[in-house]
């Protein structure tokens, strides 16, 4: 894939038969999560009366994910694409339905979540390599920058109508919603995903390793010693972490401030604005070459606002400068070029996973060391050197000489 000259046009993106499916399901299927994930939240909370468990439902179906990239990963490469997205989407559906009929004890509902959630790098990495195979060039990176925005307004809209659907239905029947979502999500790929011809060769290979287990761990051992792939996965995983664990405090910002009720709401939507705002800009306008030569500065602009929050600007202000910090996580629009083109050969799928394993993992992680800090000092204190450690691993979005 060599740099274009310029930008692709949505058009061109939106003319892929594949991506138009993928993108709709994906659509589906993230406010799905959102809601599931608010839901059960609000379920384990009002049958426990513990913040800690309902907190502990709310991050059930991250770390899982670790496990389920490292040792599953291969199945990406080794299975067909549609039959498999449908198999997570309707996975998912099901897992919504027990949950929401059954009366089920808090750890074995957790364990549910947990054990779904070892395969869910699987199911997103087959989707991502069915967009990569299928668009080309800038038309790919364009595609990455528009899963991205849908995401976050999914993630939104996912939230929001958590809180709807949970006031006026209750968790459990807002669980069930989730499952049609889910299952919609399932029909759309069914129904609408061309099928995708397997590359003459690879299957031979996939089948090498009749243990996929095995197969999926030699895998990600050797491309996480690839040092070329180990910097590009790195640059992902540690800005989206530290940032993240920076948002995970915001509310408890907003209450150290003493700031209106709903403001902490007005500041976490803050990041998501900026993302939306900083996909589509660098996306669709910046120049491929540009776009590639400003990953590093992305990753500065990412941290810098953080740094501000310590002297409490007024709450305008604050909300804009989380804005702005959000723009910055159009830095990976940059690094996706050479990231596919660093893909082994027969593993490209593998490696999404892997990149999905450590962008969940860490996540979940980069929370619980903003909140461990922020107990020892204060959470306006841990925010800012989130933005300081993010500013440092900008040097990850530098091509070795």
């Amino acid at each position: 894939m060599t740099v274009a000259a310029r930008p692709a046009t949505y058009r061109e993106v939106f003319a892929e038969p594949s991506f138009r499916t993928l993108f709709a399901a994906r659509t589906f299927a993230i406010s799905a999560t959102s809601l599931q994930i608010f839901a059960l939240s609000v379920l384990v909370y009002t049958t426990t009366e513990s913040p800690l468990l309902s907190a502990v439902a709310f991050g059930a179906g991250f770390l899982p994910q670790f496990a389920g990239g490292l040792l599953l990963g291969s199945l990406t490469d080794r299975l067909r694409p549609r039959p498999l997205i449908v198999t997570g989407y309707a996975v998912e559906a099901v897992l919504s339905v027990v949950l929401g009929l059954a009366d089920l004890p808090v750890g074995v509902t957790l364990a549910l979540v947990a054990a779904i959630a070892c395969f869910t790098p699987v199911f997103n990495g087959a989707a991502a390599k069915v967009i990569a195979e299928r668009l080309t060039g800038d038309a790919y990176v364009l595609g990455r920058a528009v899963s991205s925005m849908s995401s976050s307004f999914a993630q939104l809209l996912g939230l929001a109508g958590g809180g709807v659907a949970v006031a006026a239905l209750g968790p459990r029947h807002a669980l069930l919603l989730a499952a049609a979502l889910f299952l919609a999500a399932a029909v759309i790929v069914q129904f609408f995903l061309p099928a995708t011809p397997t590359p003459p060769g690879a299957p031979i290979r996939a089948a090498g390793s009749r243990n996929a287990v095995r197969d999926s761990w030699t895998g990600a051992t050797a491309m996480l010693a690839d040092p070329a792939i180990r910097r590009l996965l790195l640059a992902q995983w540690l800005p989206s972490a530290l940032v993240v664990g920076a948002e995970a405090l915001l509310i408890a910002y907003s209450a150290d401030r003493g700031l209106p009720p709903g403001a902490g709401a007005v500041l976490m939507a803050g990041p998501a604005v900026g993302m939306l705002l900083g996909d589509l800009i660098v996306g669709r306008f910046v120049r491929p070459i540009w776009r590639e030569r400003l990953s590093g500065p992305l990753v500065l602009l990412l941290g810098a606002p953080l740094l501000l929050l310590p002297a409490n600007p007024p709450l305008p202000v604050t909300a804009a400068l989380l804005v702005l910090s959000g723009t910055g996580f159009a830095y990976s629009l940059g690094l996706q070029r050479a990231f596919l083109e660093a893909a082994p050969e027969h593993r490209v799928g593998q490696l999404f996973a892997l990149l999905s394993t450590g962008l969940m993992a860490l996540q979940g992680v980069g929370p619980l060391l903003s909140g461990a800090l922020a107990e020892l000092t204060t959470p306006a204190t841990a925010i800012a050197c989130a933005g300081a450690a993010t500013m440092l691993v900008a040097m990850t979005t530098r091509k070795p000489r």
